[in-house]
């Protein structure tokens, strides 16, 4: 999963975008899974409700992870772990800058 994202890094950011032209941050993690037969929703707030709540810790490539501003702030963005080790937290996701 992670190398087919890999692929689109350099893709330009879009609103509500879903296709290879452009993408949000939903919008890619949705086109991304859709290509394995994984149906995720292409909103970060559902996507958070989707599947099963792991620990940071415990994240593998190609889980999810959500964010929000604060802890009483609603899920703001989504993005998919690259690799979770002693190296840190690295993500692939779709920001203003595009795909990266």
């Amino acid at each position: 999963v992670v190398h087919y994202a890999k692929r689109y890094v350099g893709t330009p950011y879009r609103y509500a975008g879903r296709t290879s032209s452009g993408f949000d941050c939903s919008g890619f993690t949705h086109y991304v899974m859709k290509n394995f037969n994984i149906d995720v929703s292409a909103c970060s707030r559902t996507q958070s409700a989707q599947g099963t709540k792991i620990a940071l810790q415990a994240a593998k490539p190609g889980d999810l992870i959500f964010f929000r501003r604060s802890s009483r702030s609603r899920i703001s963005h989504v993005a998919m772990v690259v690799s979770n080790d002693e190296r840190g937290l690295f993500i692939i996701h779709s920001t203003s800058r595009g795909v990266v």
